[in-house]
């Protein structure tokens, strides 16, 4: 193994805090997770970052009362299409139908 030396332009808060990041985490962690942020900022750069499934489920069935996700089991398959035309893909939709006969039950 050998020392390397990295220069970049920070506030002295950001140094200490990449400086303790490089103290206390083991290098193949930081490796991985530079990896990680590289290819989320080139995905968000190309305007190809999706949202997670969790918060399209969210946003869809959190302030959903018992009529309205009744109304909307009973409605599915026009449902289907408009998420569809949203851009929406079948898992995300499978678990906005589970979502909503939660909601159901509760």
């Amino acid at each position: 193994m050998r020392k390397y030396r990295i220069e970049f332009y920070a506030l002295r808060n950001e140094y200490l805090e990449v400086r303790n990041y490089f103290e206390k985490l083991p290098i193949d962690v930081i490796i991985s997770g530079l990896r990680f942020c590289n290819s989320r900022h080139v995905a968000s750069i190309g305007g190809y970052l999706n949202p997670g499934r969790k918060s399209i489920v969210k946003m869809e069935t959190s302030l959903l009362t018992k009529k309205q996700a009744k109304v909307r089991l009973k409605n599915w398959k026009i449902l289907v299409k408009k998420y569809r035309e949203k851009g929406y893909s079948y898992p995300t939709i499978y678990r906005i139908k589970v979502q909503l006969k939660r909601i159901l039950i509760e």
